[in-house]
């Protein structure tokens, strides 16, 4: 509101006080418009450009991306602590609780990540022991 009223009193009053305009281009239409005069059709495709221009104007799409990632994010964190980490205390079933099998398949595969020997499942048999009779 207040830059229009300022670049309307600058334009009128340009002859004199000439060091309010010192744009050498003048414009070709005072904007914004008087609305009160104008057909409503044409009111219509000033309104239609300025959304578009303003959307243009007032678009982030670094600041969208980010927040779009820190969103995806979030959720699959939320996701994952809820499936690996999460103690869901089960009434029903304690010997079962959910996601048990995704649980015991991750920690297996990373009990053993920084150790030497390989991580072997609980079913294989243990090679190095001695189980053959032949020695004795």
């Amino acid at each position: 509101m207040f830059p229009t009223l300022i670049r309307r009193a600058a334009q009128k009053g340009a002859e004199e006080i000439p060091f309010i305009y010192t744009n050498p281009y003048r414009a070709k239409r005072l904007w914004p418009p008087d609305f009160t005069k104008i057909h409503p059709k044409h009111q219509f495709r000033l309104e239609r450009r300025f959304r578009r221009r303003s959307k243009l104007r007032w678009a982030r799409p670094r600041w969208t991306k980010a927040v779009k990632m820190v969103q995806f994010g979030s959720i699959v964190f939320v996701a994952v602590y809820g499936v690996l980490f999460l103690d869901w205390n089960t009434t029903g079933n304690p010997e079962n609780p959910p996601f048990h099998t995704i649980r015991t398949w991750f920690f297996g595969l990373m009990g053993n990540i920084w150790g030497r020997g390989q991580v072997r499942r609980r079913d294989e048999p243990d090679e190095a022991s001695p189980v053959s009779s032949s020695d004795s």
